[in-house]
């Protein structure tokens, strides 16, 4: 398929996929006319590297992971885990912090509705 299937197919943008090109995150087959060439294969790495983006991770750091996915070897799976420990414990962090908001959210709204139930009633 050519990048503007692939694009349609996961709906992340023409743009984005060239930046993920440049980037080292994704590698397409060219024509000999140059034109990027992609599988089904594809569309996954990219579902997975949107997950990745998502949960905040860095195009940098993504592509320091994606050796270890690719092709965990001792040579790189040493350096891979410690950065995968050190972007779970950023997320986890990350987790803790909206867990929080959430609650003080909730604790909110429980205060606002019992301020409204005691308007009602007067």
């Amino acid at each position: 398929m050519r990048i503007g299937e692939l694009a349609s197919r996961t709906s992340v943008s023409i743009r984005s996929l060239r930046y993920y090109e440049e980037q080292g995150l994704l590698i397409s087959e060219r024509s000999a006319s140059g034109q990027r060439h992609y599988t089904d294969y594809h569309v996954d790495r990219v579902a997975f590297i949107q997950r990745l983006y998502a949960a905040g991770l860095s195009s940098r750091t993504i592509g320091d992971m994606l050796p270890c996915v690719d092709a965990p070897s001792t040579e790189n799976s040493g350096a891979a885990l410690e950065r995968m420990a050190q972007e779970r414990k950023r997320l986890s962090q990350h987790i803790a912090d909206l867990r929080r908001t959430r609650d003080t959210l909730d604790e909110l709204m429980k205060r606002h509705k019992r301020i409204m139930s005691v308007r009602e009633h007067q």
